[in-house]
């Protein structure tokens, strides 16, 4: 009885120790694929599982799993002209409803590419994503490509039809290093041209703003006069002296003038 009891507490308890992550069966998903070289396209099929994480944190990278196989009769067909290099298979996924969280990516080495021949891809792969925001949203099967590199693509696979594909829920919780707007900044500094944190003159703020003022020079206790206005106390009192030294010059030449008889 006991035993029982403790298998059925068990039972109880686990769904609540941890979040497992979130899986749906495979889901045919179609592609249309492009040949770089020679423009060629044709149709494939594959059964696509993707394993989401039900909950991740904002700044922390997290994985989703990618598992999948052709259908029988749409598989991909190797170029007649061949796949030269180091091949890879480079698998993505779409995210929504999260801002500034879009997509995951992953690679897996493929094996010998015989030209002609359908391609054998691996059977699972992992991409990576690290989430920016918080929020709730989803996840589906992205675009497939096949290259030495994510750039170099030798064969490009699109979703055909986006509307059918299998949406995967996600919560993104907020972490420590979740950004937080600092209610203190009133405003967006200046952009630099040159990445440098410096305005374009290589000052780290405004430039001075520098004002030339042209004085009027006015004697103490005179006034302002414009053009000739240096006379001061001192040479209104000179004046004055001259003007009475030559009234009194004159004073004394009409006291000398002789007078007329009578």
């Amino acid at each position: 009885m006991r035993v029982h009891l403790a298998v059925l507490a068990a039972a109880t308890l686990l769904p609540w120790a941890a979040l497992p992550a979130t899986a749906a069966a495979a889901a045919t998903v179609v592609y249309e694929c492009t040949t770089a070289a020679t423009n060629e396209r044709q149709e494939i099929s594959l059964d696509v599982e993707l394993t989401v994480p039900a909950q991740a944190t904002v700044n922390q990278q997290l994985t989703i799993g990618w598992s999948g196989v052709f259908v029988t009769g749409k598989e991909l067909v190797a170029p007649a002209t061949g796949m030269e290099g180091e091949l890879n298979m480079y698998v993505y996924a779409g995210i929504s409803g999260i801002e500034s969280f879009t997509s995951a990516t992953g690679v897996a080495e493929l094996g010998t590419v015989i030209p002609g021949e359908p391609v054998a891809i691996p059977a699972t792969a992992s991409m990576t994503t690290t989430p920016r925001n918080s929020g709730t949203g989803t996840v589906h099967a992205g675009a497939i490509n096949f290259g030495v590199t994510p750039q170099d693509v030798l064969v490009e696979c699109e979703v055909k039809d986006k509307g059918a594909l299998t949406e995967y829920p996600i919560t993104v919780t907020g972490g420590a290093n979740d950004p937080t707007p600092d209610p203190t900044d009133t405003g967006t500094p200046a952009a630099d041209d040159d990445g440098t944190g410096q305005d374009p003159d290589g000052a780290g703020g405004e430039p001075d703003t520098t004002t030339t003022t042209t004085p009027t020079d006015t004697p103490s206790g005179g006034v302002d006069t414009g053009a000739g206005g240096m006379a001061g106390p001192d040479g209104r009192a000179l004046m004055l002296a001259g003007l009475v030294i030559m009234l009194a010059a004159l004073t004394g030449l009409r006291l000398r003038r002789p007078r007329s008889r009578a």
